[in-house]
């Protein structure tokens, strides 16, 4: 049956679907199910105490600042804290360098906003953030696909794709959702200087880069563009930088940054004017109060022991129950891992036996938007405890035994 609105729908909205990730969510929320489909931090690592702490202060405190309208730009002391941590990881920028968003998800929204043209083409790795595509599907983006391997975006690839023209480049250098691959530091090299040769942006997606269990701390791509191009003082690089409060204090406050130019943030805050005027007043100056006094620098140490032991685990029982043939990603940090089965495998319909055997997983197929990866995995080990991951991955194991035997 025909309803009024049908024919009313702007022509982007038949760009516009569904996240496969969010739809497996509504059907694995079964509680028999042990699903590794989610995204989803480990709500054991909240720090209720301190929110409840903070919330009370600023109530008792500022109670009519939190609760009135605020500067689209951001709480003007949030945005200086995020500035001097910045500064201990080789890059000088000052508040003006910085907006504050509902989310890394809306960030991605602005830039397709404030940049991408119907057609564009932008340089993706493959596979990438499904969440990136469904932001910028909406705007009419076309996709360059570069491959990656165990060290991120095969950057030797990656100069025939800037050969067309592309808008600007999309990475996530550190424990890359949906593979755990980190991008090297010669990559990360290579990339700035091929980016400034051929006058491309990057945009630099970093919401785990915190969160490393093993190995040595990379510098930032926004760091090395920095470093490459000499600044001095505020930034003025080829760098967009997003990072999110989701993964180091709570994705339920909706806290995320963008680190710009600042002719950059000046457009971004148009877009977000139009959007929702600021970010939630009280949501920031809570997330100020519970950061001030360096609570997140003990807070990220607890997080990371809590992820790297379920990491562990994971990859410790994958060893142990999963096929030969079935290969996977060893992240040194971030919340997943990278499953390769056997080609000709389909994930999709692996995952349709693995729900009638009570274990979830996201197939890989949607992270590459060109098509291909049908035959991959992608499976979160921060949100279980170590006993339902080995339980889980047991499952899925057996499972993969039997399927590969049949192959």
């Amino acid at each position: 049956m025909q309803t009024p609105w049908e024919y009313r729908y702007a022509n982007r909205t038949q760009r516009m679907g569904s996240s496969i990730i969010r739809e497996l969510l509504k059907w694995t929320e079964q509680p028999d199910i042990i699903s590794f489909a989610g995204g989803l931090p480990a709500p054991e690592v909240f720090p209720v105490k301190q929110f409840k702490e903070a919330c009370n202060t600023i109530l008792d405190e500022f109670g009519a600042q939190a609760l009135q309208y605020s500067t689209t730009e951001g709480y003007r002391p949030l945005r200086e804290m995020i500035a001097r941590h910045a500064t201990r990881f080789g890059i000088e920028i000052i508040p003006d360098n910085i907006l504050i968003t509902s989310g890394s998800q809306q960030a991605l929204d602005f830039i397709g906003r404030v940049f991408i043209n119907q057609g564009d083409h932008i340089v993706v790795e493959s596979p990438t953030y499904l969440g990136a595509l469904q932001a910028w599907n909406a705007y009419g983006a076309q996709y360059i696909s570069v491959p990656s391997d165990e060290n991120g975006m095969i950057v030797d690839e990656l100069e025939k794709a800037l050969r067309v023209g592309p808008k600007f480049i999309y990475v996530l250098p550190n424990f890359q959702n949906p593979a755990g691959t980190t991008l090297s530091l010669e990559r990360r090299k290579q990339l700035v200087e091929l980016a400034d040769r051929y006058g491309v942006p990057i945009i630099e997606d970093d919401p785990y880069g915190q969160l490393r269990y093993e190995g040595e701390h990379l510098p930032s791509v926004v760091t090395l563009d920095s470093q490459y191009r000499g600044d001095n003082g505020s930034y003025t690089g080829n760098v967009i930088y997003l990072s999110t409060f989701s993964k180091i204090l709570a994705p339920g406050i909706r806290l995320a940054w963008v680190v710009a130019p600042q002719e950059v943030i000046r457009k971004l805050v148009m877009a977000k004017q139009a959007a929702d005027l600021h970010t939630a007043t009280f949501n920031q100056m809570v997330a100020y109060e519970v950061g001030k006094h360096g609570f997140l620098d003990e807070h990220v140490k607890f997080i990371r022991a809590t992820y790297k032991e379920r990491r562990d685990v994971m990859l410790d029982t994958m060893e142990e129950v999963f096929p030969p043939g079935v290969r996977w990603t060893h992240p040194q940090g971030g919340m997943f891992l990278w499953g390769i089965l056997p080609p000709g495998m389909d994930a999709a319909e692996v995952l349709k036996i693995a729900i009638q055997k009570k274990v979830a997983f996201v197939p890989g197929g949607s992270f590459h938007p060109n098509g291909g990866g049908e035959n991959t995995m992608r499976i979160n080990f921060s949100f279980s405890s170590p006993e339902v991951i080995r339980e889980g991955i047991t499952r899925l194991g057996l499972l993969l035994r039997e399927l590969v035997k049949k192959e």
